[in-house]
C-alpha cells in the first residue's frame, strides 16, 4: 500500500513539508510506502474550463498535474498539504488540485484523503475546510486525528517546537494506516466501495 503526499507549498523543505514528513514517518512505521510530491516554484495554471480532458482522458495542459494524476491512480490514500496564504490554502494548490480532480477525478474515487496546514497564527481551519471539499466531492473517506490537522511556526525549526503539532501529524499517519488496512482486508474478504448511482444534476434556474 501507498500514500501520496502533496506539499502545495513553494518551498521543498519548508514548515508543510515537515509536518508531511512526520505524517509520513508514521505511515512508514505501519508498513506503508510513501511518496512526497512536490508543486515547486513553477507557475500553475488554474482549470480553463475547456473541457479538453473529458476527451484527452488527461489536462490539456501538459504540466506537474498529469503527472501526479498518473501517480494517483495507483495509489492507495493521499495527504494534501498547504501552507495558509490570506486564511485559505495557496493558490498553487488550489489551481493543482482543481485540475487534477476535474481531469482525473476517477484517480481519488473511494481512496481516504486528508489535508494538513501549516500557518504563522491563524486561518488554519479555514484551509482545512478548503481542501477537505475535495475529498468530499469524490466520495473519499476522510481521515482525522486527535485535533484539527495543522501544525504552527514561521520555519521548520518552529514547526518542530509545536509538540501538540507534531503528535497530531504522527496520529494521522496511524489512522490513515489503519484505515487503509480495514479497506484492504474488506476488499479481501467481498466487500467493495459501494457502487454508484448515476448521477443526478439539477440546475436551480431552469
Amino acid at each position: 500500500m501507498k500514500v501520496l503526499l502533496l506539499n502545495g507549498s513553494p518551498h521543498a523543505e519548508g514548515c508543510t513539508y515537515t509536518a508531511l514528513s512526520e505524517v509520513a514517518g508514521a505511515l512508514q512505521a505501519n508498513g506503508i510506502e510513501t511518496e512526497i510530491f512536490q508543486i515547486g516554484k513553477a507557475p500553475v495554471s488554474g482549470c480553463m474550463a475547456c473541457g479538453a480532458c473529458g476527451k484527452l482522458g488527461r489536462c490539456v495542459i501538459d504540466d506537474k498535474v498529469n503527472e501526479f494524476v498518473q501517480k494517483a491512480r495507483e495509489a492507495d490514500g493521499f495527504v494534501f498539504g498547504s501552507p495558509v496564504y490570506y486564511a485559505s490554502a495557496s493558490g498553487q494548490i488550489t489551481s493543482f488540485l482543481d485540475r487534477a480532480f476535474y481531469s482525473g477525478g476517477s484517480a481519488f474515487e473511494g481512496k481516504p484523503g486528508a489535508a494538513v496546514v501549516s500557518c504563522r497564527r491563524a486561518g488554519s481551519t479555514a484551509s482545512l475546510d478548503q481542501l477537505n471539499k475535495y475529498f468530499t466531492i469524490c466520495g473519499m473517506p476522510v481521515v482525522s486525528s486527535r485535533y484539527w490537522n495543522m501544525v504552527h511556526g514561521n520555519k521548520p525549526e518552529e514547526v518542530m517546537q509545536d509538540k501538540e503539532g507534531m503528535q497530531i501529524m504522527r496520529t494521522l499517519g496511524n489512522n490513515m494506516a489503519w484505515l487503509l488496512k480495514c479497506i484492504d482486508l474488506g476488499r479481501k474478504n467481498g466487500v467493495s466501495f459501494p457502487q454508484k448511482e448515476p448521477a443526478q444534476r439539477t440546475n436551480f434556474i431552469r
